[in-house]
């Protein structure tokens, strides 16, 4: 199976990551684990005042401060797996990947706001759900 795990570095990507690494029949020797972190675009006049090698170079070091920590627990406990980055909203580009991956699950964490949350504010999990053609594994 090739899963793509949805990492934003909260609380909810840990608790995820930990549910993740002991369910075995999730990632197993034979099935292939995607770490993927969406980095929010920055505002086209900060791009054009501060050009775009500084915002590329910055959005890579948001990714490394994300990515880094989960590479080491994923070494530690000796799974395959390999991470990337990409710029856009999270919700939108964690379906993307998932398609161009075939990815037949996503896995990520959720803050569960509840209900009044979603309305007000929307949820990046509950877009994803929505939005998915695959299945969505939610942790809380």
């Amino acid at each position: 199976m090739k899963v793509l795990f949805a990492a934003d570095g909260s609380k909810y990507t840990k608790k995820a990551l930990a549910f993740l690494v002991t369910h075995e029949s999730l990632t197993g020797p034979e099935d292939e684990l995607v770490v993927l972190n969406v980095q929010p675009p920055v505002p086209p006049r900060v791009k054009t005042m501060v050009g775009s090698a500084t915002v590329n170079a910055y959005h890579a070091d948001e990714a490394k401060k994300v990515l880094d920590p989960i590479e080491r627990f994923l070494k530690r406990h000796k799974l395959q797996f390999r991470t990337a980055w990409v710029v856009g909203t999270p919700p939108v580009e964690v379906v993307r990947a998932a398609k161009n991956e075939k990815a037949h699950m996503i896995v990520m964490g959720t803050h569960g706001h509840g209900l009044l949350g979603r309305a007000v504010m929307g949820s990046v999990a509950q877009r994803v759900v929505t939005d998915s053609d695959v299945p969505v594994l939610l942790v809380k």
